[in-house]
């Protein structure tokens, strides 16, 4: 958890003006408690691979396909067997079996997909507060207003959306509505784990909004500005940057890359 989050979490408990009174009976819950946590431990062969070795199926992957496409004439095939042949001696030499790991690949997906969705059950019905940053969408057909709620301000604009079991779809009673994207805000209502999956425009495009968990909101607190958070460099962009800056490619005042 980022310190940023850290102290959004510690000044959300703190600061908060509430505008209107909470439910008397409701249960408290962080992010963390979304996560079906039986979901979360299985055997993927996956995870401990190396770069080399990930290439390296990889490329079996792509010339196995080609050989199937059909088409390749005799040279280009026997280039490409070559090439199968090479990954998986390379691979045995690290004790995998190629078309084992290969054969695996869609039951990892899916036990992947399992632990990114799989919600709370002991949540379902439940009344609950959860602080975070919403995110208007469009409105529902009875004109009920729509937010998504997610754990870090940035996502689903500057970054990727969260897993499904990391957003919650939140109907908002009353005629509240987030002043600002991200705005910090505290939610109360009655949670229903429930699939959803919308797209719509968020800054810059087009983007998919799956969440595992519907919330009926009956009240909402929100929270003065933070402030801006610090600035966080890309590490990665700001390593292209170097190269291109050492290469000529870029003037040298440029590449100070930021989220």
């Amino acid at each position: 958890m980022s310190i940023v989050s850290i102290a959004f979490r510690v000044a959300t408990a703190l600061v908060f003006s509430a505008t209107s009174v909470l439910a008397t009976e409701n249960q408290p819950v962080a992010w963390d408690d979304l996560i079906d946590q039986s979901a979360q431990t299985f055997e993927d062969p996956y995870r401990d691979l190396t770069y080399d070795q990930i290439e390296n199926l990889r490329e079996i992957i792509i010339e196995t396909a080609r050989i199937a496409e059909g088409g390749l004439g005799h040279a280009d095939k026997a280039l490409s067997e070559d090439r199968i042949s090479g990954a998986k001696e390379l691979l045995a030499d690290d004790g995998i079996d190629a078309d084992w790991l290969i054969d695996q690949r869609w039951v990892v997906a899916d036990r992947r997909e399992k632990a990114a969705t799989a919600a709370n059950p002991d949540l379902d019905g439940q009344t609950v507060t959860l602080a975070g940053f919403a995110i208007l969408a469009p409105a529902d057909a009875d004109g009920t207003t729509v937010v998504y709620l997610v754990p870090e301000r940035g996502m689903c604009s500057h970054t990727p959306p969260p897993n499904a079991n990391q957003m919650i779809r939140a109907r908002v009673k009353g005629d509240w509505n987030p002043t600002s994207m991200h705005q910090p805000v505290r939610l109360t209502g009655k949670l229903s784990v429930k699939e959803t999956r919308h797209s719509f425009r968020i800054v810059d495009g087009e983007v998919p909004m799956r969440a595992s968990y519907v919330l009926d909101a009956t009240e909402v607190e929100t929270a003065p500005s933070f402030g801006s958070p610090p600035k966080a460099t890309n590490g990665w962009a700001a390593s292209i940057a170097e190269k291109l800056r050492a290469s000529g490619q870029l003037p040298g005042q440029l590449g100070a890359a930021t989220e």
